[in-house]
């Protein structure tokens, strides 16, 4: 084992598990006030609630021996076998634990960016199921073919750094799925959705951005060369993404926006990822350029044209950004950056960018089919969608008893009527007033 690596690791780890504290700030501006903590509250629980699942039985299904290339087994189950030793098959120089946690953060937030596509709308019991079968049925499998030893895609030699298929276009495909099959939020088409935070999401934006270099520079597995560079061309990206989608927005709008800026931040960074390590600079740059370009696109036409309700963009970011990632690096790779990768069409080898095609249209397909598969399966047992009356109060208290932006008032009544804002002002005595011993908590 090298203590650098593994240090190095573990920083990463940490900084990716900060990334869905930055989906929930940046998903949470973007809502209205009387949602905030439902969305917020999803992020939270999915750190949870995949955690318990990834040591239970999601890490030997991604990762486990393989099993016809498709799923690993149960050899893993409980963590069993997976130690403080390093596993030669993953990464050679630091403890399977590390490399164990550091994917367990990817799973995370895969699940995490999905909520952006539900928001406003969800019941949270249906909530709950749903994020457990889709991160045991599509993201697992999904790990498993890209990443897993043995699993299909990675023996067709489909390159995938840090999660362009596995993590942004499944969690978009799945995400705009979600939002066609709970239907549209109540008066949309015909009432604005303002964010209701704009600082909020930059900060939740800015999060996110700090913590991708742990996502994409930790994707090197070892700190080097390949880590640095991975590190590099994701900042290029975003830089260049948020301006692209700046100035197309401008040219299209009349203004630039701050919303505008951060969405084309993450587009880049959506992007890159899955070229992160396989790109060198210029390649980055032309990523993030388009990236910036097309999902803004995608966001500012097609939905409007196309009239579905993803309520965050998921589709339009994650979906379309991490669609032209992957293609591109079967355009932009290069053996120069990467030897353990392959080079790609403007690099002589014409075949990767058609083994990239596969890989996307692949992923596409199955988390299609199998989320359509989950949200039926979940609606048998509960109701997917609050009702009407439900979402017009707002899930912060339909769903939780909670309000974001409640005044504490000193002395009010803590109970149901207060978490719903309608408070009665108390009657204060002054201490003056009082039974001459001070202050009473009644009083």
């Amino acid at each position: 084992m090298d203590t650098g690596d593994t240090t190095f690791i573990l920083i990463s780890a940490a900084l990716v598990m900060l990334m869905t504290p930055g989906v929930a700030l940046f998903y949470g501006g973007m809502v209205r006030k009387k949602n905030v903590l439902s969305i917020i509250m999803q992020c939270f629980i999915i750190i949870c609630l995949v955690s318990v699942q990834w040591v239970l039985f999601g890490y030997t299904l991604s990762f486990g021996p393989d099993q016809g290339h498709l799923i690993g087994d149960l050899s893993w189950i409980g963590l069993n076998g997976v130690g403080q030793q390093p596993n030669p098959n993953y990464a050679a120089t630091i403890p399977h634990q590390a490399f164990m946690v550091f994917q367990l953060m990817f799973a995370i937030i895969t699940a995490a960016l999905i909520t952006g596509s539900l928001a406003e709308r969800m019941r949270f019991p249906a909530f709950l199921g749903f994020i457990l079968l889709w991160s045991t049925f599509v993201y697992d499998p999904l790990a498993h073919w890209v990443w897993g030893v043995g699993g299909w895609l990675r023996e067709l030699g489909a390159l995938d750094f840090a999660g362009g298929t596995v993590v942004h276009i499944s969690s978009g495909i799945s995400g705009l799925v979600a939002a066609l099959v709970l239907g549209r939020r109540k008066g949309y088409g015909s009432e604005p959705f303002l964010p209701h935070h704009l600082p909020m999401t930059v900060l939740g934006a800015t999060l996110l951005w700090f913590g991708w270099f742990g996502f994409n520079a930790g994707s090197a597995l070892t700190a080097g060369g390949l880590a640095t560079s991975a590190f590099m061309v994701t900042n290029t990206a975003a830089a260049i993404g948020a301006l692209s989608w700046l100035f197309t927005e401008w040219m299209h709008r009349g203004k630039p926006t701050m919303l505008g800026a951060v969405s084309g931040g993450v587009a880049g960074l959506v992007a890159i990822t899955p070229a992160a390590g396989f790109v060198g600079p210029m390649a980055a740059l032309l990523i993030g350029l388009v990236a910036g370009v097309i999902c803004y696109l995608a966001v500012g036409i097609l939905k409007s044209r196309l009239g579905y309700d993803d309520s965050l963009d998921v589709f339009g970011i994650h979906g379309v950004g991490g669609t032209w990632g992957a293609l591109a690096t079967g355009l932009f790779a290069s053996t120069a950056v990467n030897s353990a990768g392959a080079n790609g069409l403007f690099f002589g080898n014409p075949g990767q960018l058609w083994i990239q095609l596969i890989g996307v249209i692949s992923t596409w397909i199955f988390a299609t089919a199998l989320t359509l598969v989950i949200l039926k399966a979940v609606s048998v047992v509960t109701a997917l969608r609050v009702s009407a009356e439900e979402e017009e109060q707002g899930l912060d208290i339909t769903q939780h008893g909670e309000d974001g932006y409640a005044d504490l008032v000193i002395g009010a009544p803590v109970g149901h009527d207060f978490l719903r804002g309608e408070i009665i002002a108390s009657s204060f005595k002054k201490p003056a007033e009082s039974s001459g011993k001070g202050v009473s908590l009644s009083d």
